[in-house]
């Protein structure tokens, strides 16, 4: 079964998860943002192996430590999809525009596409390209777990922002609809900041993109 924790990680409080197997003990870290001792130390109080990180989008807060977890700790970067690739070029720019620390560009061992499949341990879960937020956002959708970690595609009561280069706010909208919801309204998402809540209660609700 699948098993995770959420730590909060750079000044933006992104949401980074630790993901792992419970059968196996092995692990990923999802958007590893920043605070990479923070990290490393929920890695060794839970008692699992990182074997990879994966990337939802580009942006600094949820991938400027890939490059240095994955030197230090020697492993693989799966994710985003290849339309953030010029994100990841501009990470060391992106530290400076915001006043966090360096982050080094990173070359992922491996692109997304919707549809592909990521696994660990014995658990497996399906990508889906959910573009808006930024061009190559992704999102991770276990249905044995029921969980989805979405970057920042969704919140709590809230959206991405669309501000961004190439953000567009009609793509992201139709990303939620087209790609999210039917998941189903039970499925319970992390997001890339703030609280989880489920697919059902934000189609409900969610002033952005409620079905009313």
């Amino acid at each position: 079964m699948l098993q995770y924790a959420t730590i909060p990680v750079t000044a933006f409080s992104q949401n980074c998860s630790l993901l792992w197997c419970d059968q196996t003990r092995k692990a990923v870290v999802i958007d590893p943002g920043g605070d990479t001792d923070r990290i490393l130390a929920q890695v060794k109080h839970q008692g699992v192996q990182l074997e990879q990180i994966w990337i939802t989008h580009a942006h600094i807060d949820h991938a400027g430590a890939a490059g240095e977890l994955a030197r230090v700790c020697e492993l693989p970067i799966t994710g985003p999809h290849r339309a953030d690739q010029f994100w990841i070029d501009a990470l060391p720019q992106q530290g400076k525009m915001f006043g966090l620390p360096h982050a080094d560009a990173f070359t992922p061992t491996r692109w997304l596409v919707d549809g592909d499949t990521v696994s660990i341990g014995n658990s497996s879960l399906t990508v889906r390209h959910c573009p808006g937020h930024t061009p190559g956002h992704v999102v991770f959708y276990s249905s044995e777990a029921k969980r989805a970690f979405v970057g920042d595609v969704l919140f709590a009561g809230s959206i991405g922002r669309t501000d961004f280069p190439q953000g567009d706010h009609a793509t992201l909208i139709a990303s939620i609809k087209d790609r999210l919801w039917p998941m189903g309204d039970d499925i319970v998402f992390i997001p890339g900041h703030g609280p989880e809540s489920t697919f059902g209660e934000e189609r409900l609700t969610n002033p952005y993109v409620a079905d009313r």
